[in-house]
């Protein structure tokens, strides 16, 4: 396990080194007026002389060492347009705590909820009529057809505009605007959890343990509890830290939707002003999210099922 462990690290810092490097080289191939607060009134001159302190024009392979010495010291630079000279360590400081809030609350939803509905549905297909699957898989193949901004607005449009009144916009000062946007950010991944769970939980039930488990008269709770879910959940978990990482990240057009001021519609805004390096810090951070949350799934998956062996080679991913 340990040896494992070591590899996917040592394979995630040479996957984060490529990215970093893609990432700065395009950026870099971007328009310089990303680094100008007020672009259009500058000279030539007091252009170069911005360039020449920002280090843009020195040749690429030192400007990205530099940038690599920058950010192994979690400096992540200063914003040029949204906030001018202010640090993004601080910006996003300000951004994280409401993301977070809104990212747990979801969260814990699409658990509550998804994999409640997964157990039901498996167990469901046991059933003579199959009520409970046919429901689930409508609702599943509604969110998975159905592209999310549409099912957003619909459901920013129906809390609303309908008897419920809810706040269309968030503001943290009042607690009911906060339900339109958690709503948003969990019933993605309720009928995520719902439909893999729903599928590990059948494959389980049809393997031979279970039939001979069935033989011999133990009865169904203890099988779905003990051995059907418990089985199943293994391979679901691997995707959970990812899942957990990026809400608790923001969604890019939930925030943006909901005017809430986090991490996602950071992200959007500082596109739309064409802040360089804002952008160039927010993709770092949401890459890096990315392949942690890849990382934690596999180590997880390995720690909660002690059967499966990642000395073999196809233990790995």
């Amino acid at each position: 396990m340990t040896k494992y462990i070591l590899k996917r690290v040592l394979r995630s810092l040479v996957t984060m080194f490529i990215i970093i490097t893609i990432l700065f080289s395009l950026l870099r191939l971007m328009p310089i007026e990303g680094y100008f607060e007020s672009f259009d009134k500058m000279n030539e001159v007091q252009i170069q002389v911005k360039l020449n302190s920002l280090g843009l024009t020195d040749p690429l392979p030192k400007q990205l060492v530099r940038f690599y010495k920058q950010i192994l010291s979690g400096d992540l630079g200063v914003s040029n347009v949204y906030r001018r000279d202010v640090s993004i360590n601080t910006i996003i400081a300000e951004k994280i705590p409401i993301s977070l809030e809104l990212g747990l609350t979801a969260l814990a939803i699409a658990l509550a909820l998804g994999l409640p509905l997964g157990i039901l549905m498996a167990r469901s297909t046991r059933t003579r009529f199959r009520i409970g699957d046919k429901l689930g898989t409508v609702f599943i193949v509604i969110i998975q057809a159905v592209p999310a901004a549409v099912y957003h607005i619909l459901i920013q449009f129906a809390g609303s505009q309908t008897f419920l009144k809810l706040p269309m916009l968030f503001d943290p000062g009042d607690p009911k605007s906060y339900i339109l946007p958690i709503f948003s950010l969990s019933i993605g991944n309720i009928a995520y959890y719902a439909m893999w769970l729903r599928r590990y939980m059948v494959d389980e039930a049809n393997k031979d343990y279970i039939r001979l488990a069935r033989a011999k008269g133990v009865p169904e709770g203890r099988i779905s509890r003990s051995h059907v879910f418990r089985n199943a959940m293994v391979p679901l978990i691997q995707y959970i830290p990812n899942s957990i990482l990026f809400t608790l990240m923001g969604s890019l057009y939930v925030e943006s939707l909901y005017s809430v001021p986090g991490m996602g519609g950071l992200l959007v805004t500082a596109i739309k002003r064409q802040d360089n390096t804002l952008v160039q810090a927010l993709v770092l951070i949401y890459a890096v999210v990315s392949i942690l949350g890849l990382l934690f799934g596999d180590i997880l998956m390995g720690l909660v099922d002690p059967r499966i062996s990642f000395a073999k080679k196809e233990g790995g991913r």
